[in-house]
């Protein structure tokens, strides 16, 4: 179903893809639209249990395509280097794909307390009491994995 890597020897273990996606701050989220067209976005996230997840308004473009079609793809850059004596650029990313649906109720709520440690840790509380006031404000979406890829050079 999926295609395997071309460059198997730039392959990146599963377990090297997963730190990448843990330590990025941000990733491109892709979708096809009702009109067939790729729209790709990038949005905070965070990998939790096996899967990716990110909040949003409650309508929009991206939620649109995901209720059109919930298959997704999702991608990282970690470090990037170009390396021009040798026409080359040393990188590492990571490519998923995978199937997004809205989460609620406990769920929703530890994503958004992972979020909260990922890009405000120093801000806990005053974190908690906007949250709460944002709660249905917003919504979490949660990128099932289903196949995933690490590719990096130097």
């Amino acid at each position: 179903m999926f295609r395997k890597m071309r460059r198997q020897d730039r392959k990146m273990s599963n377990e090297k893809a997963v730190e990448l996606l843990k330590n990025c701050q941000y990733g491109i989220l892709s979708t096809v639209g009702v009109d067939g067209y790729a729209y790709g976005v990038p949005l905070s996230y965070v990998y939790l249990n096996n899967n990716i997840y990110f909040h949003c308004a409650t309508v929009g473009h991206k939620l649109d395509n995901i209720k059109n079609n919930d298959k997704v793809s999702f991608c990282v850059v970690g470090e990037v280097e170009p390396v021009p004596e040798k026409f080359t650029t040393k990188y590492e990313s990571v490519i998923l794909f995978g199937k997004a649906a809205e989460v609620n109720g406990d769920e929703k709520y530890s994503v958004f307390m992972a979020i909260l440690e990922k890009y405000a840790d120093q801000y806990m509380e005053k974190g908690k009491e906007y949250i709460k006031n944002a709660n249905d404000k917003v919504k979490v979406m949660k990128i099932s994995i289903k196949y995933i890829t690490g590719k990096a050079n130097g």
